[in-house]
């Protein structure tokens, strides 16, 4: 192991091991890996520039959280969700956005209501001409917005971050279908509108919802992909 003289391991060994972590999670969570893709040491090695050590270290880490599973030959996958564990996550997110809502619709100014009425305009508008990967970016900086409205409350804010990382393949998986474009940008305006109203119970039923409603989309496309 590269160790200093205080017999600790190197700061740039531990980085390496925490960046090689990020990329490999960061790519899961992202839909880059997708479901049955074998992740292979050698592989991912070479193409991030480091030793098998960091990678297999890495791996298992994943592994132990869930984000892959072992292959009966050597290496991993990342595995095809069930529709419970899609549900889990869905209904985590509901009660937890629910109650953030609630939580800004105490403190959002109607300057930060204007900017987030401009973002579902440009994501309906890129809906139109069916630029989907835009309505994507429109509809992930609408909830980016709002969450930075609660960013002063860290440890709560970091559960959202997190969450929202293990939510990201699905929401783009789903937003690739203009049905569920729509039925997501249709779900912003009516939060923006309970925002308007001062309304925190609104907001939060709004919120619950919006979520639930993706929830059946996801559902939905991870039924056609199997």
């Amino acid at each position: 192991m590269n160790m200093n003289s205080s017999g600790k391991p190197r700061k740039n060994a531990i980085s390496v091991r925490e960046k090689t972590y990020d990329y490999l999670k960061s790519n899961i969570l992202s839909g880059r890996f997708v479901p049955g893709e074998r992740l292979a040491e050698e592989h991912l090695a070479e193409e991030l520039g480091v030793s098998r050590t960091p990678v297999r270290e890495a791996l298992h880490k994943l592994e132990q959280e869930g984000l892959i599973e072992p292959l009966e030959s050597r290496g991993f996958c990342v595995p095809h969700d069930s529709p419970e564990e899609i549900e889990d996550l869905f209904d985590i997110r509901t009660v937890l956005e629910g109650y953030t809502l609630k939580i800004i619709c105490e403190r959002i100014t109607d300057e930060q209501i204007e900017k987030l009425e401009e973002m579902i305009d440009k994501a309906e508008d890129a809906l139109r001409w069916k630029r989907i990967g835009e309505v994507f970016q429109w509809n992930t900086q609408f909830h980016d917005t709002l969450h930075s409205l609660v960013a002063d409350k860290r440890r709560f804010h970091s559960l959202i971050v997190n969450l929202r990382k293990y939510m990201l393949r699905y929401r783009k998986d789903t937003l690739q279908n203009l049905g569920a474009g729509k039925r997501a940008i249709d779900g912003h305006r009516q939060i923006l509108l309970a925002l308007k109203l001062k309304d925190p119970e609104l907001c939060e039923r709004v919120m619950r919802i919006h979520i639930r409603l993706s929830k059946e989309d996801a559902l939905q496309t991870n039924r056609e992909a199997r």
